[in-house]
């Protein structure tokens, strides 16, 4: 499979970080059906910086987060699409529910969430670590019609 050296663990994140000396800009998300405003969102943060690091979360994050029906896509067929963009230099699975731990281990420059957020919605845990460290946090703008839900409401009503 192409593009899987960018699917990479917590030690070789650590590793590659400790090699990496450009702007490193993160994420985190479930990005379940990749549709255009999951590609938008990801273009415009790769932008912002040398490396764009994204933090999956796994199916037992998901299960528990999102619905136990989720996530539609499994953890390694997520990653080995998010890894197949240009865009993306490394993706990494976690498990914790929250992205508190691996974005304090990435320590990026930038981290970035969607508009589909404000700086009072994202985890407030994760935002206070992160302005603690002087870790710069922007929200990106929405590409409104594009979510998940949305795509597995119309795939429900499409085919029951």
């Amino acid at each position: 499979m192409a593009n899987t050296d960018k699917i990479i663990s917590l030690s070789e994140l650590t590793q590659w970080k400790a090699e990496f000396t450009g702007k490193i800009v993160a994420t985190n998300g479930v990005f379940d059906l990749l549709h255009p405003g999951h590609m938008e969102y990801l273009e415009e943060a790769s932008e912002l910086g040398d490396a764009l690091v994204i933090a999956l979360n796994s199916d037992a994050s998901v299960k528990a987060l999102k619905d136990p029906r989720r996530p539609i896509i499994n953890e390694d067929d997520r990653a080995y699409m998010l890894a197949s963009l240009d865009c993306v230099s490394k993706v990494f699975i976690f498990e914790d529910l929250e992205a508190l731990n691996t974005l304090l281990e990435i320590q990026p420059h930038i981290y970035v969430k969607g508009g589909d957020y404000t700086i009072d919605t994202i985890n407030q845990n994760e935002r206070r670590a992160l302005e603690a460290r002087d870790i710069e946090i922007q929200i990106l703008k929405f590409k409104a019609g594009f979510s998940t839900t949305l795509m597995i409401d119309k795939i429900i009503k499409a085919y029951g």
